[in-house]
């Protein structure tokens, strides 16, 4: 184990060609804030700039909201601890710089992970970090499979932002998410990127399309119904950007995510009471309005228990929703995740083609009470299951 968190140093009087630097941008952060940003996530201590003189104030600038961060010279100060060198031109990202936190290196020693990149041992001063990499000649070493990306030229720039957009896809999407809504929900980010659209505003944004598909399915024509279904398509793909541009810029949130858990889960509350009205309002009887009120109530009842039971003591990294249950080992949990995703969007498009989306609030009605009650089941079995003790 280490004895502190590993630091961070990064050359920021390394250059590329054609005026590449450190403060060139990458998908709306310099390549010098994507490498800070990304340490800090993997969980480094210090992080110090390495700057030439006329640099250093530019440095601090872009650097200013991230906290104390050192620029100009490698300080010996702190406890030991192994120091990661990285040049201003590498692309940060969480895959390579954690693997440079636990990689076996000797006390004083070093490991080149590729593209500049040297891992230093505890015992070697930060302060000969920079000469150490540069004598022996793995500051200019060759990127090698699996290393990190580092920017050449402009060429390199594009190469960086389709790698960066490619690794934004999550396991836990549907087959329709992953292969439909995902390659359109990245070009979308991809540009956002650049703008000053958050996070949180991306989904509020979300938000607000789906919740202006609503209406559409208060009418019995197959037209309205399929322009419904279609902005109802388009509040799911842009739900995807939220997410992407959190990761891409490092900017995931407690926050963040309960506001898209509730966020999509008003959304769907709110098309299956306009299906129930609408299709009460066709057929002049109340009773699709029980229906709606199943459909509701059981959507609603499940969102508020997997928050309440998975969610809220939820305290570790990462995304805060991944599965409706703790523990993620049974065939049952397994298909009650695949149930809570986002395909059956596209049922309710194919209904809403002949005018008879108010169909899938059938489904709705049984289903969701149903699911409610296998959340409970599977808590149930959580709770009778002998607590394993891990070391």
């Amino acid at each position: 184990p280490l004895d502190a968190a590993p630091r961070l140093i990064v050359d920021g009087r390394v250059g590329a060609a054609d005026g590449i630097g450190p403060a060139h941008r990458l998908l709306g952060l310099s390549l010098l804030e994507r490498i800070v940003r990304a340490a800090r996530r993997s969980g480094f201590g210090p992080v110090s700039v390495l700057a030439d003189e006329r640099d250093a104030t530019r440095y601090r600038a872009l650097l200013a909201r991230l906290g104390n961060i050192a620029v100009g010279a490698a300080a010996d100060s702190g406890a030991e601890a192994r120091t990661v060198y990285v040049p201003g031109v590498v692309v940060g990202e969480r895959r390579w710089l954690e693997v440079a936190a636990s990689v076996a290196v000797a006390d004083e020693g070093s490991v080149a992970l590729g593209s500049g990149v040297v891992v230093f041992g505890r015992r070697v001063p930060p302060s000969r970090v920079a000469a150490i990499a540069v004598a022996t000649g793995t500051a200019d070493a060759n990127c090698t499979a699996g290393a990190p990306l580092r920017i050449g030229n402009k060429a390199d720039i594009a190469i960086a932002e389709r790698h960066l957009m490619r690794a934004l896809g999550k396991s836990t999407d549907g087959f329709m998410e992953r292969n439909v809504e995902r390659p359109i929900s990245r070009l979308l980010s991809r540009r956002l990127a650049k703008t000053a659209i958050t996070p949180n505003q991306m989904t509020l944004i979300s938000a607000a399309v789906g919740l202006g598909a609503a209406p559409f399915f208060l009418s019995a024509s197959p037209l309205w119904q399929t322009v419904g279904a279609l902005v109802f398509l388009a509040h799911s793909i842009l739900d995807g950007c939220d997410g992407e541009l959190a990761r891409l810029n490092f900017q995931e949130s407690r926050w963040g995510g309960i506001l898209d858990f509730w966020g999509d889960n008003v959304v769907h509350a709110a098309i299956f009471g306009c299906m129930a009205i609408g299709w009460s309002l066709a057929v002049d009887a109340a009773w699709p309005l029980a229906l709606g009120a199943s459909a509701v109530t059981g959507a609603l009842a499940s969102a508020s228990f997997v928050y309440w039971r998975v969610m809220r003591p939820r305290r570790s990294e990462g995304p805060l929703y991944v599965s409706v249950a703790k523990a993620r080992k049974s065939r049952l949990v397994s298909m009650l995740d695949s149930l809570s995703r986002r395909d059956f969007i596209y049922l309710v498009l194919l209904l809403s083609l002949v005018g008879k989306a108010a169909w899938f609030l059938t489904l709705a009605a049984i289903g969701a009470p149903v699911f409610f009650a296998m959340l409970l089941f599977v808590a149930a079995q959580e709770r009778g299951a002998p607590r394993v003790a891990h070391p």
